[in-house]
C-alpha cells in the first residue's frame, strides 16, 4: 500500500512537469506562423517596386511591333533594270566590286572581242572562193609561244587579287566579334547570339494578305520585298565585326546576303565560319541559295543593320547583355583608388587579433 502511493507520487509529479512542454508546443506555432504575414507583407511591398521597373523596348520597333526602318530603293535588295552587282557595303565586298569591274570585266571583254575578230577573219580569209588551194602548214612556233604563254599570263593576272579576296573572306574574326550562328531548317531560318545571353530567333517569309487568314500578320511594305520580307529580322551592329556560323538541321543550306559578299553553305553536322564587317546601316535581303528542297525559295533573309548603341538596347529587349571585353575590369571610384591595397594589408593584423582571441580562449577553458 504504500509502495502504491507512492509510485502515485511519482507519476503526478511527472505528469506536472511534462504538462508545460507539451502546452509550449502550440503556442509556438503563432509565433512561427506569425513570420508568413510579415514576408507577405515585404513580398507585396517589393513586387509594386518590381513591377514599377519598365522593361527595355525594342528600338526597332514601334508600339504596334511593326519595324520602324523601311528597306531601301537603291541598296540592300534586287533593282529593277540594274546592270552589274548590288552596292557592297562591306570591305570584302567593295573590294570583291572592284575585283569584277576592273580587272574581270575588262579581260572578258578583250578577250571575247579576240576571239570574235579572230573568227571572222578565218571565216573570210580561209574561205573556199579566197582560198581554193589550203595551206599544208602544220606548225607554227611562234603562234605556239603565244598560245601557251598568254593564258598563263592572264591566269596569273586573275589569280593574284582572286587569291588575296579569298583569303581576306576566312580569314578568323578578332575576340571582339559578334557571333551569329544562322541554322537552315526545311524550310526556315534560326538564329542564336551566343555570346549575348544566348538570344534565338526563328524568321519566316511574311506571305501576302490574300494568303493569309484574317487577323494574322502578313507582309507590308515597310517589312521589305515581296519573297524577301520576314516576321523576325537578324540585327546586328554596324562597325563591328561580326563572325558568322553556319549549320542545318536537315539538309544542305546556303546563307546569302549580296550586298555583304557573303554566301556561306549550312551543312548539317558541320559548322562553317567567316567574318565581315557592314560598313552602312540599313535593311539587306538575301535568300538560301543551295537547292533545298519543295520551298527553298521561301527561305528569305533580312537583316537589320544599327549603330552598336541600338543593338546594346535590342539585346536588353531580348533579355541578353553585352559580353564584358576580355581583360576589363571595374573601374575603383575616384579617391579610393589606394583603398584594395590597404584592405589587404589590415586583414593579416585582423587575423592575427584573431587568432590571438581564439588561443587566449582555449586556455582559460582549458585551465
Amino acid at each position: 500500500m504504500r509502495m502504491l502511493g507512492l509510485t502515485s507520487i511519482v507519476l503526478a509529479a511527472g505528469l506536472a512537469l511534462g504538462a508545460p512542454g507539451h502546452a509550449q508546443e502550440p503556442a509556438a506555432a503563432p509565433a512561427a506562423n506569425a513570420t508568413a504575414p510579415a514576408a507577405a507583407t515585404a513580398e507585396a511591398t517589393a513586387t509594386p517596386a518590381a513591377a514599377a521597373t519598365p522593361a527595355v523596348a525594342d528600338p526597332t520597333l514601334d508600339a504596334s511591333g511593326k519595324p520602324l526602318l523601311g528597306p531601301s530603293k537603291t541598296i540592300g535588295q534586287p533593282q529593277d533594270s540594274l546592270f552589274g552587282l548590288q552596292e557592297q557595303v562591306t570591305p570584302n565586298g567593295r573590294e570583291a566590286h572592284w575585283f569584277h569591274n576592273v580587272i574581270l570585266v575588262p579581260l572578258i571583254t578583250i578577250i571575247s572581242l579576240f576571239v570574235l575578230v579572230l573568227l571572222l577573219w578565218v571565216m573570210f580569209r580561209y574561205r573556199r572562193g579566197a582560198n581554193p588551194t589550203p595551206s599544208r602548214t602544220s606548225h607554227n612556233t611562234a603562234i605556239e609561244i603565244v598560245w601557251t604563254l598568254l593564258p598563263v599570263l592572264i591566269l596569273i593576272a586573275i589569280a593574284v587579287p582572286s587569291i588575296k579576296l579569298l583569303a581576306a573572306q576566312f580569314k578568323p574574326a578578332p575576340d571582339n566579334a559578334v557571333t551569329l550562328k544562322a541554322i537552315g531548317n526545311q524550310w526556315f531560318w534560326s538564329y542564336e547570339y551566343p555570346d549575348h545571353g544566348d538570344i534565338k530567333l526563328t524568321a519566316n517569309m511574311l506571305k501576302e494578305q490574300a494568303d493569309v487568314p484574317a487577323g494574322q500578320r502578313y507582309r507590308t511594305d515597310v517589312d521589305g520585298p515581296r519573297l524577301l520580307a520576314t516576321d523576325q529580322r537578324v540585327v546586328l551592329p554596324v562597325g563591328v565585326p561580326i563572325r558568322l556560323i553556319t549549320t542545318a538541321q536537315d539538309v544542305i543550306h546556303s546563307w546569302a546576303v549580296p550586298a555583304f559578299w557573303i554566301k556561306l553553305d549550312a551543312v548539317p553536322g558541320r559548322l562553317n565560319e567567316t567574318s565581315f564587317v557592314i560598313e552602312k546601316p540599313g535593311l539587306y535581303f538575301g535568300q538560301c541559295s543551295e537547292l533545298c528542297g519543295a520551298r527553298h525559295a521561301y527561305m528569305p533573309i533580312a537583316v537589320e543593320a544599327v549603330s552598336p548603341e541600338v543593338f546594346a538596347r535590342w539585346v536588353a529587349s531580348k533579355g541578353g547583355k553585352m559580353p564584358t571585353p576580355k581583360g576589363a575590369a571595374a573601374a575603383p571610384a575616384p579617391g579610393n583608388e589606394a583603398a584594395p591595397a590597404e584592405t589587404n594589408a589590415a586583414e593579416p593584423a585582423a587575423t592575427n587579433e584573431a587568432a590571438a582571441d581564439n588561443a587566449a580562449a582555449g586556455n582559460t577553458t582549458g585551465n
